[in-house]
């Protein structure tokens, strides 16, 4: 499913506005008015303070809101409202998608809380991989 062409594509410079990090994370994603506890999935994620992309089996449509609940280090739950941006078929394996989102209405302390959670995530990558 291509994006739409009414939507342009972010800005480089509004694309990374912040950190990104790819790490595996349980994740929830459900339409923003189910308000039953989603099941969460651990995916591989490209997380930052302004968005999310991963691999989905669903084709979501550009502009819908969907909530996002992730389940950070040390079990804090996150939960926030996302805008699907743009979905791509990917070729392989079958009906899969990437998909593209921004959060939206996002609080300064949930804002601060995940930029903090990504800096952690930074962190242990770096330690484990790169310390003497």
């Amino acid at each position: 499913m291509s994006s739409d062409p009414s939507t342009p594509p972010p800005l480089d410079s509004e694309r990374r506005e912040y950190y990104r990090i790819t790490i595996t994370l349980p994740i929830c994603l459900q339409a923003e008015t189910d308000v039953t506890e989603g099941v969460l999935i651990e995916k591989s994620v490209n997380l930052s303070a302004g968005g999310i992309g991963l691999v989905v089996n669903r084709p979501f449509q550009p502009n819908e809101i969907l909530s996002c609940t992730l389940l950070l280090a040390e079990q804090v739950r996150f939960t926030s409202p996302i805008e699907v941006l743009r979905v791509d078929s990917l070729p392989y394996p079958p009906d899969t998608y990437r998909l593209h989102a921004r959060f939206i209405e996002m609080s300064r302390e949930n804002r601060e809380l995940l930029v903090r959670h990504i800096l952690q995530f930074q962190r242990e990558h770096l330690t484990r991989h790169y310390s003497a």
